[in-house]
């Protein structure tokens, strides 16, 4: 019996009860399918239309906050970001074309001013999109067709230090005998109905979070080329091109999280509290694969806080629609208290100690206490585990382990049995105590195969 998305009426004519229930039970898994991604879908939509409307809310309250001219331009275009980003993705969700983007400075105006048009100094490349077969497509003509003519559509893109604009040349061709037009479809952008090409994007978006430039500043790099891009419209096209990368940072995600090793850490960053007029604490965490695994892989995570919470929701399911118990492997992390629920949130979760997160403590005993003789004999004892470690790269996991267990282990067991006697030789308190508390307090983690 052919697939179910391959039935045609004749298909259906003479089937047996058999193959009949076992066509309805196609069509039921078919349906209950659907029905979950519906589901799924209309949840996304919804929390997506719930930042929405608290953007706006933000957006719109904004204008009573205390907030000096510098404070409320970033607010303002981080803002645009975040909109422009959240209706592309609506718009993918919902699988509607969005409206072609203005490059104004008041987008919100009911009268959308007219695109300028690409300076005409600007170098163009043209790209030829025509038919494969320029012959009729009726099956009673077949005849070959005439060019009739043309649509230019022009993107403006950018090599470093240069414009440059795509010119689009879609032909028209058609047959004199049928009045029919066959022309090639528009090739699928970024931006749809956009000024900008994909590198364009892409150079706007590196530039203003990689190197750290504002789109005041932007816009007058580009003017100097003269090329027109209001800070607004550059906004726009960064929160456009992040809605773009979604598929990808869910795709690299996935591959990350399906290594059985994972170290995790966390770092603080600076992030701007309107309103405040000052920064707050938020944190990107880390986490990367396995130093072993074949192909190396790390992901980030901005979050706006240290909870657990955000490991949490990152390593599991998003909700309970999903069947997916989410990650489950090994956690090479420190000693941070927020991992202890991060292990016991899914079942299968083993926890791993740092070495590194360990060692620096005695490092920082000498670097903020001058001489420290454990510190010393820490490092030195820590170093001879190491290089036993570098050796050990290159072999095979089975023969790694044996390795372990043969070279390895002494070296450990002589260096907890050295922890031990030291820790009862010094005050309680001291911060050569804390540092002995850490590698002694974390052992059996430390000491996970």
């Amino acid at each position: 019996m052919p697939a179910l998305h391959d039935l045609k009426d004749e298909d259906l004519q003479g089937l047996a009860p058999e193959a009949v229930a076992a066509l309805a039970q196609q069509m039921l898994q078919r349906i209950r399918q659907q029905a979950h991604e519906i589901q799924f879908k209309d949840a996304k939509i919804e929390k997506i239309m719930f930042q929405l409307a608290q953007l706006k809310a933000w957006k719109f309250g904004a204008k009573t906050e205390a907030m000096n001219a510098e404070q409320r331009r970033l607010f303002e275009e981080t803002v645009a970001e975040d909109e422009a980003s959240l209706q592309a993705q609506l718009d993918q969700l919902r699988g509607a074309t969005p409206p072609p983007e203005s490059t104004g400075e008041n987008n919100d105006n009911k009268r959308k001013p007219r695109r300028r048009p690409l300076p005409e100094h600007l170098r163009r490349v043209d790209h030829h999109h025509e038919p494969e077969d320029t012959s009729c497509p009726s099956p009673e003509c077949g005849r070959p067709m005439v060019r009739v003519g043309e649509d230019v559509s022009e993107r403006l893109d950018v090599i470093p230090a240069e414009f440059f604009v795509h010119r689009h040349i879609y032909g028209k061709w058609a047959c004199r005998c049928c009045q029919c037009l066959v022309q090639e479809p528009a090739a699928p952008q970024i931006i749809d109905g956009g000024m900008p090409a994909a590198g364009l994007v892409a150079h706007t978006m590196v530039s203003h979070f990689v190197d750290h430039l504002p789109y005041y500043r932007l816009e007058s790099i580009n003017a100097r080329s003269g090329v027109h891009t209001p800070r607004s419209t550059l906004a726009s096209w960064s929160g456009r091109g992040g809605a773009a990368l979604v598929p990808l940072y869910d795709a690299h995600k996935r591959f990350v999280l399906s290594a059985a090793v994972l170290h995790a850490d966390e770092t603080p960053v600076a992030m701007l509290d309107p309103g405040a007029g000052k920064t707050k604490r938020a944190y990107v965490w880390t986490y990367a694969r396995g130093a072993f695994d074949a192909v190396p892989g790390v992901i980030y995570d901005f979050c706006a806080g240290r909870g657990a919470q955000y490991p949490v929701a990152f390593l599991g399911p998003e909700d309970d629609r999903h069947s997916d118990p989410g990650w489950r492997g090994t956690l090479v992390r420190d000693e941070y208290a927020a991992y202890d629920k991060v292990m016991v949130a899914q079942p299968g979760r083993i926890p791993a100690g740092c070495l590194a997160h360990a060692r620096r403590k005695y490092d920082e005993l000498l670097r903020d206490g001058g001489k420290s003789a454990v510190a010393d004999e820490a490092l030195r004892r820590i170093a001879r585990i190491y290089r036993l470690e570098r050796e050990l790269s290159a072999l095979t996991s089975q023969e790694r382990l044996a390795r372990r267990q043969r070279d390895a282990k002494p070296l450990w067991e002589d260096l907890h049995a050295w922890l031990r006697l030291e820790r009862g030789r010094v005050p309680d308190g001291s911060a050569t105590a804390k540092a002995l508390n850490y590698s002694l307090n974390a052992w059996g983690a430390l000491t996970q195969n």
